[in-house]
């Protein structure tokens, strides 16, 4: 159960702060996922509506590639509500289902190789905290500067996404995959 009330509309922030939930709810279509937690502070929320709108909408990333790592984040973190909604996005943009049970099994087997890199990536920043200077200059060969820059910055967003949805016990959507931790 969560520990926080969800704030899914902007009658329930103080009016000085409506126009933080109008900018979240033009962004996102509503109050919604970890936003209905993070709306507990609404200053936090308006500076993440604008991060994670260039990481889910604007940037230059490959959106599966985005995605990927964000699956990869939610596994790692065990959140239950970013894994279903990873995992249904990942769907919709043709991820072989070998690569989503990799990442839910905590794997690699049987993973197109440009995916196992996302993984290992992902993994090694979230578990070691450091990549090897070859796995950084194979993903800078790959992106360039810019979108390996904004490949390590989808993950910080994802993160502490995930984290606050963690502290506050965000439970899964009912119509996505349950992560079973």
């Amino acid at each position: 159960m969560a520990r926080l009330t969800s704030i899914t509309s902007k009658d329930q922030v103080s009016p000085a702060d409506h126009a933080i939930a109008d900018a979240v709810i033009a962004s996102r279509g509503g109050i919604r996922g970890p936003f209905t937690i993070l709306m507990h502070c609404p200053a936090l929320a308006g500076h993440l509506v604008n991060l994670g709108g260039y990481v889910r909408f604007e940037g230059k990333l490959d959106m599966r590639v985005r995605v990927l790592a964000a699956m990869v984040v939610a596994r790692e973190f065990e959140t239950l509500y970013v894994w279903g909604a990873q995992t249904g996005s990942a769907r919709k943009l043709g991820v072989p289902e070998s690569t989503i049970t990799a990442i839910r099994e905590q794997h690699s087997r049987g993973v197109p190789a440009e995916d196992a890199q996302i993984i290992g990536f992902t993994r090694d920043l979230l578990q070691k905290h450091r990549v090897a200077d070859a796995t950084a200059q194979a993903l800078l060969k790959r992106f360039g500067n810019e979108q390996f820059i904004e490949l390590t910055g989808t993950i910080g967003y994802y993160s502490l996404l995930c984290m606050s949805a963690n502290a506050c016990e965000l439970e899964p959507s009912p119509d996505h995959e349950v992560l079973k931790v």
